[in-house]
Formats: C-alpha cells, sequence, structure tokens
C-alpha cells in the first residue's frame, strides 16, 4: 500500500476535531457584525459605522518571537494567544483605532489539539476583553519545518477610527511632553537576548529573589492592552502622538512618530526600572545602550500631549500610575 498523508505526518482528523473543540469560546467573541460560523471558507464581518463620520480602516500583522521558547519550556501555552493580540491591539491604538476583528495563523509540526486549544482560548480571552472578534485562522501542520508540536502564531487586526481623529504625530511640537505608562515586563520583545542570558544557565522554575518569582512565570507575564487607558483620556484631551513599545526600544519607536527636525529627551532616571531588566543587565552584562535599545525598561506605552495637558492627562491615568518621562526638542 502506498503511504497515507497521517503517515506523512498530517492529520486532517485532529485538524477538524480542533475546530470542535474551540468553536464554543471562539464564537463567545462574535459581536453582531460576525455573520459567519466557524469553520467556513471566508470569515464575513459587517460593521457598524454609523457612530463614525468618516470611518477608516486600520490593519497590522505581528507574531509573538522567541517568547515561544519560553512557553515550550514552561509547558505552558494559554497566555501567548493573549500577548499576541494584545500586541496587535496596541499597534493600532497608537493610530486611534479601536479593534473590529481578529484572525490567527498557528503553525505547527505535529498537531496536539490540547496545546493548540490553549494558545487559542488565549486569543479568545483577550479579543473578548478588548471587545474584538476572533472571526477566523489558520491552522497548518507542517512536518519538517518545525519540530515536533512546537509551533508560530501570527496575528493580523482590524479595527477602525474616523478619519478626524487619526492619530499620526503631525501635531507635535517642540515643548510637548512624553507620559509614560508602565509595562508588566517584557511584552513581546527582547526575548532572544532575555533567553541567551538566562538560559541554559537557569532553569525555567528558578526562584529570583529579586523578582519574588521564577524567571519563566516572570518571562510569561502578559504583553498589556493600553485600551482601556485609551478609552479614558480620549476625547478629553488632544493627543499629540502616542508610540507603542516594542523592537527598537523608546527612542527607536517614538521617533517613529516624531516630525522633522524635532528629537526627543528621556529621563532615564524618571521611573524606577522593573527589576527584571535590572536582573538581565547584571547577569548578561548588557551595555546600557543596549538595554535601551532592546526593552521597553518598563514602560510599555508613551502619550505625547502639550504641557498645558499634563496634569489633567496624569489625573486621568492615575490608576495607571502614567509619569512624565521626557520632552519633545529640537533635533
Amino acid at each position: 500500500m502506498g503511504k497515507t498523508y497521517k503517515e506523512s505526518g498530517v492529520d486532517i482528523d485532529a485538524g477538524e476535531n480542533l475546530v470542535r473543540r474551540i468553536k464554543g469560546f471562539v464564537k463567545d467573541t462574535f459581536s453582531t457584525s460576525v455573520l459567519t460560523d466557524v469553520g467556513l471558507f471566508g470569515a464575513f464581518f459587517e460593521p457598524d459605522f454609523s457612530r463614525y463620520q468618516n470611518p477608516v480602516l486600520v490593519s497590522s500583522v505581528d507574531g509573538v518571537g522567541t517568547k515561544l521558547k519560553i512557553a515550550f519550556m514552561m509547558n505552558k501555552h494559554d497566555t501567548v494567544g493573549q500577548d499576541l493580540v494584545n500586541h496587535c491591539v496596541n499597534d493600532i491604538l497608537v493610530c486611534g483605532a479601536k479593534p473590529l476583528f481578529f484572525m490567527d495563523y498557528y503553525a505547527t509540526g505535529k498537531l496536539d489539539n490540547d496545546i493548540a486549544e490553549k494558545v487559542i482560548y488565549g486569543l479568545a480571552k483577550a479579543c473578548k476583553e478588548n471587545g474584538c472578534s476572533l472571526i477566523g485562522g489558520e491552522t497548518a501542520e507542517m512536518p519538517g519545518i518545525y519540530q515536533g508540536s512546537e509551533y508560530d502564531i501570527a496575528g493580523t487586526i482590524v479595527g477602525v477610527v474616523d478619519k478626524s481623529k487619526i492619530i499620526k504625530g503631525d501635531n507635535i511640537k517642540v515643548g510637548n511632553v512624553l507620559i509614560g505608562l508602565p509595562s508588566t515586563g517584557l511584552h513581546t520583545n527582547g526575548y532572544s537576548l532575555a533567553r541567551s542570558v538566562f538560559f541554559p544557565q537557569y532553569k525555567p522554575d528558578c526562584y529570583f529573589e529579586e523578582l519574588k518569582n521564577t524567571i519563566g512565570e516572570e518571562l510569561l507575564k502578559i504583553h498589556k492592552s493600553y485600551l482601556k487607558s485609551f478609552e479614558k483620556i480620549e476625547n478629553k484631551i488632544e493627543i499629540r502622538g502616542m508610540s507603542h513599545i516594542t523592537g527598537g526600544g523608546i527612542i527607536g519607536n517614538t521617533m517613529r512618530i516624531i516630525p522633522e527636525g524635532l528629537s526627543i529627551k528621556i529621563d532615564w532616571n524618571s521611573w524606577e526600572r522593573l527589576p527584571i531588566f535590572s536582573l538581565i543587565q547584571k547577569i548578561g552584562d548588557v551595555p546600557e545602550e543596549d538595554m535601551r535599545r532592546t526593552f521597553n525598561l518598563g514602560i510599555g506605552l508613551i502619550i505625547i500631549v502639550d504641557k498645558n495637558d499634563v496634569d489633567l492627562t496624569l489625573s486621568l491615568l492615575k490608576e495607571e500610575s502614567a509619569i512624565v518621562i521626557g520632552e519633545v526638542i529640537k533635533a
């Protein structure tokens, strides 16, 4: 007899079973705009733009990177989906957009439904928290590309903003103030460096007194969504610009929205770095310049406002522990 598809490493039945297992909690993210069930060839979304004068769609795509390696080491897979959704939400949020729907891509060497279900549950949980519908995705078994049940995930988000409320940094001027919102940790960037510092020197269950936590649990802390923080200040202050602090650090990401001829001055001593960053720098003997270019260093989102709006912004974001971290200057 000839070889079957299953014997070559692709189990169609397992994929169909996964769809059945995830269907309930995925449908729980659906808004009234979702017109199709789970598992069709395409997903239909009928947006309600009645609240918008001139709606503009905003999209972004991203992955989780080598943070997945920590999930594999810990055999903990229910948080990385939340990382992915929240990261994507923040990427369109800094443009002024709110999420409408999300789609994911899950690729693995051999489909393990227990693992895949946990990952997709995390996606659904974050989608629901962000008011975003998880309307579709792709699960691919690719033996020879990925080893065993290890996987990679990526996601695409689509949101909407009124054209008059798009935030691109056009109105940023000298003297504007940078307000930082704390991160929960590394979020989803800098893990290649962090892993090279800690592993294999330490085991993921190694407890560090500085962290009051194991290194594995610390590195798996969920990437925070700033959507609710944004909703506290929108329409109450003029937001000149926002930056999501991902790969490239505070300077690299914020300069993406700073107009030509201007720059930013950061007071690196204005906030206390989270212990995880100090530990990485100490154990790895990482140069300060590399720390600043690689990590968020405890600041996950930056909001740029006029100096006259600083007090109100800090007051509205008091629960978020917002802090002034710098200003816009001439280049």
